[in-house]
């Protein structure tokens, strides 16, 4: 049970970064997949070992791990399930979980396939769970030039839109950030804004308020991590005049080295600049990190208050894909909350 008794909520996590370590080792061996260790005790030392990879890149290559065992629909729904039941059983309320269907195409399963593997598992988890929310955000892919995999991206959206009233939430754009002007995808959020369907991006992490300003001209309201905005204080002064959320990842900036410790990290000076910050764990299971470890470090780390980690979560609420009528309830919560600090 969370020690933080307040609605939590996570905006920006990756499915196939939330795998748990006993369901992967299971479905590798159902698979015949091989595994970097000889037995589940020291995969799971693994995971943990590996988790400060030092390079966004360097991190990227450990989603092949995941990704050879998510191939399947039974897979995909599974972890989707699983993944709903711990964040449940962590004390999360609401949290809106991301994955990239073109990644999942290896055995034949279409986008449409994945997705609905994926809602499947979600739909079962919040049944057995009915205390959390979930949204499912589609991810298109960055993997250099925009040429490469834009009509797969452009499905993306087409998908999204498709599956919007049934649990999908928005599309992202993520990937490697600084292998192609990051402008150059702007037909995916073209498409986006002519469906109708909400949109963040992954902007101003391995690479500087450039990327930022790019995502900014796409028109998203969020940005996934964005903390390099804190370089460029006119960007700062645009974002918060246009009302954007970051979706900051404290532990996952510290692991690939965007910045170099906690206590380094702007998100305490972001927050008191007056730009709308949320945190979030990123891959909860590939970075061995949860909201409550986040927080812990926040409050002992970053210089971040008590109040400052509820404001955050509202923050989370008013920014978040879920519908209106859900959000207001949460908010009277987490702000008794921020009032019962000062009783």
């Amino acid at each position: 049970m969370s020690k933080y008794t307040f609605p939590k909520v996570d905006l920006h996590l990756h499915l196939d970064g939330s795998v748990l370590p006993e369901s992967a080792w299971e479905m590798a061996a159902q698979r015949g997949i091989a595994l970097p260790a000889d037995n589940l005790e020291d995969f799971r030392k693994f995971i943990v070992v590996t988790a400060d990879c030092r390079s966004v890149n360097e991190y990227l290559k450990r989603f092949e791990m995941p990704l050879q065992i998510l191939q399947d629909a039974e897979a995909l729904q599974r972890v989707a399930y699983e993944l709903v039941c711990l964040l449940s059983s962590q004390g999360l309320r609401y949290a809106e979980i991301r994955f990239a269907p073109q990644l999942h195409l290896r055995k034949g399963l279409t986008q449409g396939d994945a997705i609905e593997a994926v809602l499947q598992g979600v739909q079962k988890g919040m049944a057995e769970c009915p205390s959390i929310d979930i949204g499912v955000i589609l991810c298109a892919m960055v993997f250099g030039e925009c040429g490469i995999n834009m009509e797969q991206n452009l499905q993306t959206v087409r998908e999204a839109a498709k599956y919007l009233n049934t649990g999908v939430v928005a599309v992202d754009l993520a990937g490697a950030e600084g292998l192609t002007p990051l402008s150059t995808f702007a037909p995916v959020f073209d498409l986006a804004k002519e469906l109708h369907v909400p949109y963040t991006c992954h902007a101003g992490d391995s690479q500087g308020s450039e990327t930022v300003l790019d995502a900014l001209n796409f028109g998203t309201k969020r940005i996934g991590h964005g903390h390099h905005i804190f370089e460029d204080k006119d960007l700062c002064a645009r974002a918060i005049a246009e009302g954007v959320t970051l979706e900051v990842c404290p532990t996952s900036n510290i692991q690939c080295s965007t910045r170099p410790s906690y206590e380094e990290h702007p998100l305490k000076k972001l927050i008191d600049m007056g730009i709308s910050c949320t945190i979030n764990t990123d891959n909860m299971i590939l970075s061995d990190i949860d909201l409550d470890k986040e927080y812990d470090r926040c409050l002992s780390q970053m210089g971040l208050t008590l109040g400052d980690i509820i404001r955050c979560n509202i923050n989370s609420v008013k920014a978040s894909f879920m519908a209106p009528e859900k959000k207001q309830p949460l908010i009277r919560e987490l702000i008794d909350a921020l009032w019962g600090l000062d009783a």
